[in-house]
């Protein structure tokens, strides 16, 4: 990230803290891959038309960490990945599984600048 793209984030302890995971080229298109940011599991998806979306990587009714290898696609014009256990769908804009809306996994910022993608994570106090 360069200088100025680097100062057009306050450094206050409250603001979110972007973190660079990797080249954008590294994720093919509709698919996903899993960093470790701040200490929880996120799932990032590339699509076709080279949009990003990140949700948390932990499937809710299993437990375990596979979101990120999940199918992605559409639903009724919804952007969706399916878990790779038992299927059910999570939105990517919201995170709220479109199987039961009750359920839902968080919902990260991500942006690319200059080929590399980047999450946001709230820093701890």
């Amino acid at each position: 990230m360069s200088a100025s793209a680097a100062s057009a984030f306050p450094s206050y302890a409250s603001s979110p803290e972007w973190v660079a995971v990797c080249p954008i080229e590294a994720i093919v298109p509709d698919t996903g891959v899993a960093a470790l940011v701040g200490g929880a599991q996120i799932a990032i998806f590339r699509l076709r038309d080279d949009r990003v979306f990140a949700i948390g990587n932990r499937d809710p009714f299993t437990g375990a960490q596979v979101l990120a290898r999940g199918l992605v696609g559409d639903r009724a014009g919804t952007l969706k990945v399916s878990s790779p256990l038992h299927k059910q769908s999570f939105a990517l804009e919201t995170g709220v599984c479109l199987d039961d809306p009750r359920v839902s996994v968080p919902v990260y910022d991500v942006r690319v600048d200059g080929g590399m993608t980047y999450i946001s994570v709230p820093r701890r106090p």
